[in-house]
């Protein structure tokens, strides 16, 4: 069976929608599905809507409040009751046909089939940008490429319960999935224009998910800190050793706006590696917690047991 976990937040005009045509494909294609949809916390009424939707092969999880979308997409995994197990968004920019190829594919024994962006549909410049900053850097970062990177993936019960036994907190689904390995294909999509509702993804909060994501999954940035200081050593020596030179051959030394540059220079450098510290402090800050990742206060649909 196919379980197709479906994170939603604020979705209630699509939930009724996403239903209706997965659930068509799927049983045009004769395939044994259950379709799981996450409510990560919304505050309209995409859980009524789920609820409304809900059925024998239509499950719905209710969390107590907003915990983030690898929050709802750890959730999914964790109650997913499938053989395999797939990850779309509710807007459907995903091409719900797609989940038919990646079927296809873990039927001949690939475990994990990922799917990768063609085009990136319709965004604004701004958008597309940002994008393509974040997806550059966290690549750099985690050494995993993801620029045409996405969370529409089919994963094998092997692989869903590698990271679904994983203890940390903060985990990056998007990059944990490559990271496990197993045998893997790839399926091109073209991102489809959403049909209901507007995008919950601000250029705002895509700079905090790439820094979240980034400290959460590799030291990279760590190791940005130890060459900044080590490359601001060398440039002290250099600029030291003009400065004796100067002083023993007894040049006037006018370094006032030098100085003044200089301290500038050094203090942000300072203040930037003291943040991206803080990152990772508060990242084992979190962990030592031992918090729950999410907390559900409600289920609905499914066979009665």
């Amino acid at each position: 069976m196919l379980s197709v976990v479906i994170p939603s937040y604020n979705e209630q005009e699509m939930v009724p929608v996403a239903a209706r045509e997965i659930g068509a494909i799927l049983r045009a294609q004769k395939i044994a599905y259950e379709l799981l949809f996450i409510d990560d916390g919304s505050r309209d009424a995409t859980w009524k809507q789920i609820c409304a939707v809900s059925g024998e092969s239509v499950r719905g999880v209710h969390f107590s409040r907003n915990f983030g979308k690898e929050a709802a997409i750890f959730a999914g995994l964790q109650h997913a009751k499938g053989d395999c197990v797939a990850v779309i968004d509710c807007d459907l920019q995903h091409p719900p046909e797609k989940l038919v190829e990646m079927y296809r594919l873990w039927e001949q024994g690939v475990e994990v089939i990922e799917g990768v962006k063609s085009d990136r549909g319709k965004e604004s410049a701004l958008h597309r940008m940002s994008a393509g900053l974040f997806y550059k850097l966290i690549s750099r970062a985690t050494r995993v490429d993801m620029s045409h990177a996405s969370d529409f993936k089919l994963l094998d019960r092997k692989a869903v319960n590698v990271l679904v036994n994983m203890r940390e907190k903060r985990a990056f689904f998007r990059a944990l999935s490559s990271w496990v390995g197993f045998r893997t294909a790839e399926v091109s999509y073209e991102v489809r224009a959403r049909t209901q509702g507007e995008s919950k993804w601000s250029t705002g909060a895509l700079i905090r998910y790439a820094l979240s994501n980034i400290t959460a999954f590799t030291a990279a940035p760590l190791h940005l800190v130890t060459v900044s200081g080590i490359l601001t050593m060398l440039l002290s020596l250099v600029l030291g050793g003009i400065a004796l030179v100067q002083k023993i051959m007894g040049v006037a030394l006018g370094g006032f706006t030098t100085v003044i540059i200089l301290l500038l220079f050094l203090g942000s450098l300072i203040m930037i590696s003291l943040g991206i510290i803080g990152y990772y402090v508060g990242n084992i800050y979190e962990e030592l917690k031992d918090r729950p990742r999410y907390i559900v206060s409600e289920t609905c649909g499914g066979k009665e047991e």
